[in-house]
């Protein structure tokens, strides 16, 4: 099969990518308090502000979306389950800090579980589930480790799940941004972040109510996660993320001395950003871009697909101008797995390039042996000789 190029001409919105962050000095009205914080624009990952970014700090509970990370993979995986039921060690349920109170040998779903991380921030409940896939707090500690360095995350390392305050546990703005960015990529974390207020072990006399320590989900506008954080190290931290229309950001914040100082410095950076720029969405996540026939598959043709939202960050106050997508289709060849990499849309202006991403296969096929494709074969014919 050919490689192809297929070129489209639309007409959007659109200006070229360019550096986008505003330092702490140009906007001193920003973060006055915090240590280190940083504004991102999640699809395309652009910084809109930022303010000692590369600082290494400690970050208390913001560490334990790195963990939420590991356990959302080993849920997409099948090596864990929701309604899976874990027993709770004396090391969980002897864990300091916030906590759903979970006693040794007790037995939890990991969907109440997780609850109780995302929203409570619940150490004891991070540390059974830590337990549950790796075996120990440590050997977890070390999957965070690994998944940051995959990452290519330098400066941050972690010596525990919970982000309780320990010598060489630590991590920047940025690094935290793009941790953010990786969370918000496994979907199923919205639908425990930006809950407010639930309850887990509903069907039992020990009833207990989460309430979600992210305020800014129930009083600002688009709020949907991610977490918050105070140790006396790290101060009070928070990574929240919000979408408006076509836009959605994530700004973290750092070494607050007050949780309500926080909260507000967090609001107003976010209103920065929703009130300086716009997201121009070129190609949604799952758009069909193109049907490729396939030779000797299971099925007859296969449908590539946007990985992401393909999106064009622009100033509000920008002008409109024309842009091309590019989009080129790489050889097929079977088996072939629904999410894999067949090839990539570049996105023009003035015939330069502002934008790639990946496409990717929209179905599974897989590679029929030959009395199947000749049996294929002769049921076309007998359906052209009748009709």
């Amino acid at each position: 099969m050919k490689k192809f190029i297929i070129i489209l001409s639309l007409l959007l919105c659109i200006t070229p990518i360019s550096t986008w962050a505003v330092t702490d000095s140009e906007e001193t009205s920003l973060l006055e308090n915090a240590k280190s914080g940083i504004l991102v624009e999640a699809s395309t990952g652009e910084i809109l502000y930022e303010k000692n970014k590369d600082e290494i700090v400690s970050i208390a509970s913001l560490t334990k979306m790195v963990a939420q990370i590991i356990i959302l993979e080993n849920i997409e995986s099948g090596n864990l389950k929701w309604d899976e039921m874990v027993t709770t060690s004396s090391n969980a349920a002897g864990m300091g800090g916030t906590q759903i109170w979970l006693t040794a040998g007790e037995k939890m779903s990991v969907e109440d579980l997780f609850k109780g991380l995302t929203m409570a921030s619940a150490n004891d409940a991070t540390v059974a589930l830590a337990e549950r896939i790796a075996g120990t707090e440590a050997a977890f500690v070390k999957l965070m480790n690994d998944k940051v360095k995959e990452l290519g995350l330098k400066n941050t390392t972690f010596k525990n799940c919970t982000g309780l305050d320990e010598e060489g546990h630590q991590s920047t703005a940025y690094d935290l941004s793009v941790i953010a960015r990786e969370l918000l990529s496994h979907e199923e974390i919205l639908r425990f972040s930006s809950v407010y207020e639930d309850y887990i072990r509903k069907d039992t006399p020990n009833k207990f109510w989460v309430v979600n320590t992210n305020k800014l989900v129930r009083f600002y506008s688009g709020a949907d996660g991610l977490k918050t954080g105070f140790t006396d190290d790290a101060g009070y931290t928070m990574a929240v993320t919000a979408k408006r229309d076509d836009m959605r950001l994530i700004a973290i914040v750092l070494g607050e001395s007050v949780s309500k100082v926080r909260n507000e410095e967090t609001t107003e950076l976010l209103d920065y950003g929703f009130n300086t720029y716009k997201i121009d969405l070129v190609k949604p996540k799952g758009s069909v871009v193109d049907k490729v026939k396939i030779d000797k598959g299971s099925q007859e043709e296969i449908e590539i697909i946007t990985k992401n939202d393909i999106s064009i960050l622009n100033k509000k106050t920008d002008a409109s101008l024309n842009y091309d997508t590019k989009i080129t289709v790489n050889n097929i060849n079977l088996p072939i797995e629904k999410g894999d990499v067949v090839g990539k849309i570049e996105v023009l202006y003035n015939d330069k390039v502002i934008k790639t991403d990946d496409l990717i296969a929209g179905s599974s096929v897989k590679k029929i042996n030959y009395f199947k494709y000749l049996y294929n074969n002769l049921k076309d014919i007998i359906n052209c000789s009748f009709f």
